[in-house]
């Protein structure tokens, strides 16, 4: 069976274009004065958003593998990773209470968008 959907490439993915959003808010918000100067949790957060996105490149870049729904695995879990960092930043007072709905929200729709996929390509 194989896995890889009907795209042709992965920027053509809706999932990587969110996972792609996402990490330029992630940066975005990681850039501000209050959070950028705790090097430790801005360069995790940056890291993390980044695996999101390389993750589905990557595998998708693999033509046919058919460890792709794991790799989506492993994006997904890195929006977690995001999302909890997000709140470290924020019980620290890092980010703004705007801030930090922006981009947890923008990773929810990314978590979501990659489940979405891991199902269909389940499905196919």
């Amino acid at each position: 069976m194989n896995t890889i959907p009907p795209f042709t490439r992965f920027e053509d993915m809706e999932a990587w274009r969110k996972a792609r959003a996402l990490c330029g808010e992630t940066y975005r918000v990681s850039g501000k004065r209050a959070f950028a100067k705790y090097f430790g949790l801005r360069d995790q957060i940056r890291r993390a958003s980044v695996s999101i996105m390389s993750n589905i490149a990557e595998d998708f870049e693999r033509s046919g593998s058919g460890e792709f729904i794991q790799f989506l695995a492993i994006a997904k879990g890195s929006v977690g990773e995001v999302r909890s960092q997000l709140y470290v930043a924020l019980d620290q007072g890092y980010l703004t209470r705007e801030d930090f709905g922006e981009v947890s929200g923008s990773a929810s729709d990314t978590a979501k968008m990659v489940a979405g996929l891991m199902n269909y390509l389940r499905r196919a």
